[in-house]
């Protein structure tokens, strides 16, 4: 068999494998694209229109709110001359895939025919079993999404939930409390979302940290308020900006004291401080109940993140996951050269798994290289083959259908030089697709 036929064969093998979606950000009740925006305009495709030469780079109306009529049409208006020169990108290779398989619209979006597509997409909006049947088409048996967005619950038999409420290990642009502020948020409340990115805004709090038992009250009421027995997973951010080392109480309260005028330095005493101290209580309350995902290799610029990750960071990382033995840890991982180094010490932590392509590794040639690097060096039970990170359902089924024809390339070359047969191709598949989110999320 020549090497295409070999591609296509291993492809219509993969079509008939289901997938565990392990991270999304899906509204229950409203799975699907509100409008063509939903679609045209998802944040990595807003990056692109912005690089060339569409005037906004923001995100539009983010979640608990949605963009009107009118914010979303403009902004569609805005970005649609730009569309000839983007339609070279991944993600709009993704956009086509989208369109076509599920709206059957094969011709390329204008000025003079966006309009009617839209008016398609939001006659499904609220389409509960259209929904379904994208999802069925994707594949997915069930997908992982905020636990703030899950609505009345009308969709819970096919979406398991994390916790995404404070992100203690994040930087902001131009701040250096974050972590304080992140945790002042949190004391004494309930969960619900985190603070929208790129957001540039910092609500009043109702209580404020100065001291480094508070620091202690605040973290105890985040850990006891967690409801462990509705979610997997938490989510979270780990910045490459960041020196994490251990902090002494003596060093947090002599830079609690600076925070008026709080820099670098106080910025890596507090998210070192309030990190260590959050993972120490969730190891002694929930051991390994709750599996602690964080993304990595993405950081701040003024309307989305660039690719970052020091030798440092990993490092520190590894010493991090180390000190919690009872703890559960999954990355995401925004940057391709760290893949193998990340590899290297899941090998030697045996708390620690990877899952799929986040963000700025979500193209074909990085898709590839992740794949066969985890391929070669990690056990199945390690690797969760595929998260979407989407925001609608046809984003999902975008996103899956890039996966698959990406993995039955590279299976396709393994069974080549003879590392695998076909057979176990296809069952090496499974079990990173999902086998592995099966149990590591207990989905």
């Amino acid at each position: 068999m020549d090497a295409d036929g070999l591609v296509h064969e291993l492809h219509e093998g993969l079509l008939e494998t289901a997938l565990l979606d392990a991270h999304t950000h899906l509204v229950g009740g409203k799975l699907g694209a509100r409008g063509l925006h939903d679609i045209l305009l998802y944040h990595m495709a807003i990056s692109e229109l912005y690089a060339a030469g569409c005037p906004s780079g923001a995100r539009l109306t983010q979640y608990p709110g949605w963009p009107s009529t009118e914010e979303a049409h403009a902004r569609l208006r805005e970005a649609i001359p730009y569309l000839p020169v983007v339609r070279n990108t991944a993600i709009s290779w993704g956009v086509r895939i989208a369109l076509g398989d599920l709206y059957g619209w094969d011709e390329p979006v204008t000025a003079d025919n966006w309009e009617r597509l839209d008016a398609l997409v939001r006659e499904r909006a609220d389409d509960r079993t259209w929904q379904r049947e994208v999802m069925r088409r994707a594949g997915i048996e069930r997908f992982c999404t905020e636990l703030a967005r899950r609505g009345d619950g009308a969709d819970d038999d096919i979406l398991a939930y994390s916790l995404e409420w404070a992100f203690f290990t994040r930087t902001q642009w131009g701040e250096y409390d974050t972590a304080l502020y992140e945790l002042e948020r949190c004391w004494g409340k309930t969960p619900d979302s985190p603070m929208p990115i790129g957001s540039g805004a910092r609500p009043p709090t109702e209580r404020t940290i100065r001291s480094v038992d508070d620091v202690h009250q605040a973290v105890e009421h985040y850990v006891q308020a967690m409801p462990v027995d509705r979610i997997l997973s938490m989510a979270t951010h780990i910045s490459t900006d960041i020196d994490f080392a251990p902090v002494s109480e003596s060093r947090m309260a002599a830079a609690l004291e600076r925070r008026p005028h709080a820099g670098v330095a106080e910025r890596d005493v507090y998210a070192s401080y309030v990190n260590e101290t959050f993972l120490a209580w969730l190891e002694q309350v929930h051991g390994d109940r709750v599996l602690f995902q964080f993304s990595f290799g993405a950081e701040p610029l003024p309307f989305e993140t660039g690719s970052r990750l020091t030798q440092r960071s990993i490092g520190q990382l590894a010493e991090m996951v180390a000190r919690h033995p009872g703890l559960r840890f999954q990355c995401f991982l925004a940057s391709r050269h760290a893949n193998q180094a990340l590899c290297t010490l899941c090998r030697e932590l045996p708390n620690l798994s990877l899952a799929g392509y986040w963000w700025h590794n979500f193209f074909p040639s990085a898709i590839r290289q992740v794949m066969e690097e985890r391929l070669d060096m990690l056990p199945l039970n390690r690797q969760v083959g595929f998260f979407s990170d989407a925001y609608c359902v046809e984003w999902a089924y975008a996103k899956a259908a890039l996966v698959r024809r990406m993995l039955a390339q590279v299976l396709a070359q393994k069974v080549a030089q003879g590392q695998y047969t076909q057979d176990q191709a296809l069952a090496i598949a499974r079990a990173i697709l999902y086998d592995c989110p099966r149990e590591t999320l207990r989905m």
